[in-house]
């Protein structure tokens, strides 16, 4: 069965361009224009992947976001923006989005983006098995869900990935291209900053309370998951 992809974008260049490349690639495709349009078609279809857009007039692509997440979907949604910046790279991660690119993109990564969000979201599908623990952090592979001494962590699908891969591996340095090759899919933007929002974004969750940090950094090599003493 084919993959079916939401394009939401009311810049009709782009979605004429991606309905074009994404079928040619195999995929069935439908367009939106608006906000407003693409709530509607995913409320009667159940696409594998939404690729959304930003800036858009009356809904825009926060709003859309935050309505699919608060519907309970978990389809990945890869976010289109116009501005490289780093508080709306976070804003869309807080609403549930699992990646994002900024305009202009190149096609072949915006393909490598969707190849790798549509086998991580396969991936997911089948399921996991038991838990995994590290001193008092506590991951259920079965809930997908993370509880650190008794306090439940809400976390993106995204984190999840990133947090589950950290604890599959305690006490090994993991590089910054070995992260972003298992947890992206793909050769990923060596001065983008993802990585660094997202282990950010993990830290917060971790440590509120004051709980003590975990995840910590290996300088000019990548990130490690022990606690402070080793």
């Amino acid at each position: 069965m084919r993959s079916h992809i939401v394009v939401v974008d009311d810049d009709e260049k782009i979605t004429s361009l991606l309905r074009r490349s994404l079928a040619f690639e195999g995929y069935e495709v439908t367009t939106a224009n608006n906000g407003l349009e693409g709530l509607k078609v995913m409320l009667t279809t159940d696409p594998q992947l939404l690729i959304l857009d930003v800036m858009m007039p009356h809904v825009d692509g926060w709003e859309v976001c935050r309505r699919v997440r608060e519907s309970g979907s978990t389809v990945p949604i890869l976010m289109l923006t116009a501005k490289d910046d780093i508080q709306d790279r976070v804003k869309g991660l807080d609403l549930g989005a699992d990646d994002y690119l900024v305009k202009p993109f190149a096609l072949e990564e915006l393909l490598a983006r969707v190849r790798a969000l549509l086998r991580r979201n396969t991936d997911k599908a089948g399921g996991g098995d038991g838990k995994l623990v590290f001193e008092d952090l506590v991951l259920d592979l079965d809930s997908r869900e993370a509880i650190r001494a008794g306090r439940r962590i809400d976390l993106t699908a995204k984190e999840f990935d990133l947090l589950h891969l950290f604890m599959q591996n305690p006490r090994r340095v993991l590089t910054r291209d070995s992260i972003m090759d298992k947890i992206w899919g793909y050769d990923f933007s060596g001065e983008s900053n993802v990585l660094e929002v997202y282990i950010a974004m993990l830290r917060q969750k971790t440590e509120e309370g004051g709980a003590k940090r975990l995840i910590q950094t290996v300088r000019g090599t990548g990130y490690v998951l022990r606690g402070e003493g080793g």
